[in-house]
């Protein structure tokens, strides 16, 4: 079963500062906000939105930088 965060977007609010390091990234599911713990295979600042590729048991999810398409910006 996939997550319901799984492929979402979110927005990095604590940035991660080397690949495998923790960050956090907040996602809106569920009527409300979610912060969850975030790791990537590079830096990502804080304010930036990422997409959420994979979950983990702990809350901890594995983001990827998020560049949308020109019509979607």
């Amino acid at each position: 079963m996939i997550d319901p965060v799984q492929g979402r977007t979110g927005t990095v609010t604590s940035p991660i500062r080397a690949a495998g390091a923790l960050g956090e990234v907040l996602v809106a599911i569920r009527g409300g906000t979610e912060v969850y713990l975030a790791r990537a295979t590079e830096p990502i600042g804080a304010g930036e939105t990422v997409l959420i590729v994979e979950v983990h048991p702990g809350r901890v999810v594995d983001v990827v930088p998020w560049i949308p398409l020109p019509d979607q910006a």
